[in-house]
């Protein structure tokens, strides 16, 4: 069976991103890019700063509420759906409940073909990012780094500290069936 659904995880300011718009140059077919930062970007302001929504700690935690929760199942299950349909995506994601956030996708991506792939960089390469960005919580890339692969299993794993995007696109395409 063919691939349906890249998940790129890996924490923020890791260059997940930058692999996405890669990967879509590089694949032979059309894939579409979804990124968690696309969902947050369109949350209702009500939701940003809410304890019911989401909300970031001053070393750039990440607390997730229960309103963004109902969001998000509606979400994932859209992209579910759109896979299903025969869409091929690209889903950027930061796994804060690492293994156990890969379980919860894996249950919205039954029945479909799916390559994981870890997107690591080192937490210093990161935060040097994240200040460059200037969009993010000071402390979010550094504190995300490696939490969010603890327990994830993956299909193909690239260093963007190491390795600049295009190559690791090139790499994670190769296990692309």
């Amino acid at each position: 069976m063919a691939t349906q659904v890249i998940v790129l995880n890996g924490g923020s300011s890791s260059g997940k991103s930058a692999i996405a718009r890669c990967l879509q140059r590089v694949l032979p077919h059309p894939w579409i890019s979804f990124g968690v930062d696309d969902l947050i970007d369109r949350l209702p302001p009500a939701m940003l700063g809410s304890p019911a929504g989401l909300s970031f700690g001053r070393r750039g935690e990440v607390n997730v509420g229960e309103d963004f929760l109902a969001v998000q199942h509606a979400w994932l299950v859209g992209i579910a759906a759109m896979a299903g349909a025969g869409a091929r995506i690209v889903l950027d994601e930061v796994f804060l409940g690492g293994g156990a956030s890969q379980e919860r996708l894996r249950g919205y991506l039954t029945g479909l073909e799916v390559l994981w792939a870890g997107v690591r960089c080192a937490p210093a390469v990161a935060a040097g990012r994240e200040i460059a960005r200037g969009d993010r919580v000071i402390g979010m890339a550094a504190t995300q780094a490696e939490t969010v692969h603890e327990g994830v299993r993956y299909d193909v794993e690239v260093d963007t500290g190491r390795t600049g995007s295009l190559d690791c696109a090139r790499a994670i395409a190769a296990h692309v069936r």
